[in-house]
């Protein structure tokens, strides 16, 4: 089945829906707006009556819980669900370098353009996306969703209280769909507050307090262009080449393992 913060706003292509040779989840379907989204490779229709358990891989089902479309999953259980903007999307991102790192197949739905208030034509910001299904959650428990973002709305001039409402909005949703998952946030990445952070770092410092009230581990990449002198990785000026995403999805990596978010191993039998 197939499931995969630009600098300045801009939006890349959706990454293609293929499954991956190591069977982990690449792009999520995305439909257009207002309408159910579909699974890459055509949908199976929703069938809530049956037992979603017995349902096919990447067939629809309408969760009657929340009255939702939901996507069934190989491996829901070692799966992290990952909400975010370009930086994201790519297969080689450094988010999803990261969470491949701490043993998580990735379930993604990261669209180039999006952020808590930024949209594009094809999806909106991220709660509205998820309320009127532009992309689709899995059914099931994850064990972890990660958000990831903060660029496009710096770059579209979102204020801080709509980003904070749109935040809270979202971390409310996921925390009422899935109260046993962990629920973590990523930044919006950025240069150094003296070299031209600007409000892309002060995005990021905005999303730290909003995780920090809602007991959310964050991560701030507010100046990791810099720390981390990535800033020749990047190929347009606001993306990172594989160099660059491979440096920065280790440095995350090592981050979210010190915050004890690494897959645990399964339950003895």
């Amino acid at each position: 089945m197939a499931a995969g913060v630009v600098l300045a706003g801009c939006a890349q292509a959706p990454a293609e829906s293929t499954p991956s040779a190591s069977g982990k989840q690449a792009a999520a379907p995305i439909a257009p707006s207002g309408s159910p989204a579909a699974a890459a490779e055509g949908p199976k229709k929703p069938d809530s009556p049956q037992d979603p358990s017995k349902l096919p891989v990447g067939t629809l089902y309408k969760n009657p819980s929340n009255d939702r479309n939901e996507i069934i999953l190989a491996d829901i259980r070692h799966t992290a669900v990952l909400i975010g903007d370009s930086q994201s999307e790519p297969m080689g991102s450094w988010p999803r370098v990261a969470l491949d790192s701490l043993g998580y197949k990735v379930y993604s739905v990261a669209r180039g353009g999006t952020g808590y208030v930024a949209a594009t034509k094809t999806s909106g910001n991220y709660i509205d996306a998820l309320q009127r299904g532009d992309w689709v959650l899995p059914y099931g428990t994850p064990p972890l969703i990660v958000l990831e973002g903060g660029g496009n709305d710096a770059g579209h001039d979102a204020s801080d209280g709509q980003i904070t409402a749109n935040a809270n909005r979202l971390l409310a949703a996921l925390k009422k769909r899935y109260p046993q998952a962990k629920i973590a946030m990523i930044g919006t990445l950025a240069r150094g507050s003296s070299v031209g952070g600007g409000r892309r770092t002060e995005v990021d410092a905005l999303l730290g307090d909003i995780a920090a009230k809602a007991g959310a581990p964050f991560f701030s990449v507010g100046d990791w262009i810099t720390k981390y002198q990535v800033a020749g990785d990047l190929v347009d000026g606001v993306h990172l080449n594989a160099a660059g995403h491979a440096k920065l999805g280790r440095v995350l990596a090592a981050d979210m393992a010190e915050a004890g978010l690494r897959l645990q191993p399964d339950p003895a039998s």
